[in-house]
């Protein structure tokens, strides 16, 4: 899938402005202060007091900024230069000076000369990229020594399942691109889009074994059997914040979140 930066990123720019005006976002109470981070991440990250994290694939910039407003100086970078310029913008009316980057992941290290205390990158992510070992060596490029790599993922069970999560439609491991064409956004299922997209289902000992690869350790490995996002067809809120899907309970891991460090080589 040679094409597959120019697919992708057409159907992110696609999914803007709808997502913008969505609940899902709630942009407008998000200017008023409200935080974007959900408390999987928030305790994994603690205090941020000054310091420097890079956010990869941060779409419009909510939890970069919401960052920034614990006091933390960070660079978002993102694919899709809509949600680039989108990002820029709530960032200015947010008032504050969190930087953003229009970048593919594997390309940063181009465009981008600087070493970060964290690294981190959340909820549906890495599905967009086809080789995690080039992922955690552009981690592993970006931290200072000792710096910690910050990571809260949609559980690869998820994604073996139809949409209507009724049978397993698709393969566990990285087996080869998934193409498909999607009718509306999981932030608003009405939304009048259509995007072709190109994934890619990783295991989690693949996630494992390529931050070992690059010398990035794992400390703390947690998995959730609920999600912060109502972002699945059929799902139950059971508590404030945090969502099921209805015919599986809690039976099957929804998210997992994950600590590490550089260490040296």
């Amino acid at each position: 899938m040679e094409n597959y930066l120019e697919i992708n990123k057409n159907s992110w720019n696609a999914k803007v402005e709808p997502h913008l005006k969505s609940d899902f976002y709630f942009v407008e109470e998000f200017l008023k202060g409200r935080s974007s981070l959900n408390s999987i991440e928030l305790k994994l990250l603690g205090n941020v007091q000054n310091k420097t994290i890079l956010h990869l694939q941060c779409h419009f910039g909510q939890d970069s900024i919401s960052l920034s407003r614990l006091g933390a100086k960070v660079t978002g970078i993102d694919l899709s230069d809509k949600a680039i310029d989108a990002a820029h913008d709530l960032a200015k009316k947010c008032g504050t000076d969190t930087t953003f980057i229009c970048s593919d992941v594997y390309q940063l290290p181009d465009v981008l000369n600087e070493k970060f205390d964290i690294v981190f990158t959340s909820y549906g992510t890495i599905g967009w990229l086809p080789d995690l070992n080039k992922w955690a060596k552009v981690i592993n490029h970006f931290l200072k020594p000792n710096g910690l790599f910050i990571m809260a993922e949609f559980h690869p069970v998820v994604w073996m399942f139809d949409d209507d999560f009724t049978k397993i439609s698709y393969n566990y491991f990285n087996e080869k691109p998934i193409i498909e064409t999607y009718i509306g956004t999981y932030a608003d299922q009405a939304a009048k889009i259509t995007q072709e997209y190109v994934m890619w289902n990783h295991s989690l000992s693949e996630v494992f074994q390529s931050l070992n690869n690059n010398h990035i350790q794992i400390l703390h490995f947690e998995e959730y059997d609920w999600s912060p996002y109502p972002c699945f067809k059929h799902v139950e809120e059971f508590e404030q914040g945090k969502w099921r899907i209805s015919q599986f309970g809690n039976k099957v891991p929804l998210v997992f979140s994950l600590l590490s460090n550089k260490k040296s080589p």
